[in-house]
């Protein structure tokens, strides 16, 4: 961010204290998540996919055998919401699901799923270089430091 932006943004959005509106702090980071899942679902229609299946698809992969509890967990969603996700993409023959120890049922990539998401991955790398290109490399390593150390001190306190 430039000089300018960031004095006009502390002048616009500040209390008269000078502190940062935490309200409109919070809203900037959501349209700009709102804004990457926009344009990700978007481009992700073109590769026969959505956000949340490749979201899923995505999580699937780094932890291949995972439940349905913890692949939720992974993704953002609620349990009932992930099984009927997973439903979908095992109808898509996307998903394979396996009978794990006792009631556990355990989620692997098929290969159309690998196929599915390594074509997400084009995709997301497109968007987000998009979106991130008004950072310079230094700014995108201090602002993902600073969002994982919000979720990790917001994590403790609920």
């Amino acid at each position: 961010m430039t000089r300018g932006t960031t004095e006009e943004a502390k002048r616009v959005d500040a209390h008269p204290d000078g502190a940062v509106d935490l309200e409109t702090l919070g809203r900037a980071v959501k349209e700009a998540q709102y804004r990457h899942h926009r344009a990700l679902d978007t481009r992700l229609a073109a590769v026969g996919t959505t956000l949340a299946q490749w979201d899923a698809l995505r999580a699937i992969a780094r932890s291949p055998g995972a439940s349905a509890h913890e692949l939720a967990l992974a993704t953002f969603q609620g349990d009932q919401s992930f099984g009927t996700l997973a439903g979908r993409l095992a109808a898509q023959h996307l998903v394979e699901r396996r009978q794990g120890r006792g009631r556990r049922i355990e989620h692997h990539l098929t290969e159309a799923g690998e196929r599915t998401l390594e074509a997400g991955r084009a995709v997301a790398v497109e968007v987000l270089a998009a979106s991130f290109a008004p950072l310079d490399e230094e700014e995108r390593i201090t602002l993902l430091g600073l969002l994982r150390r919000m979720g990790v001190d917001a994590g403790a306190h609920p």
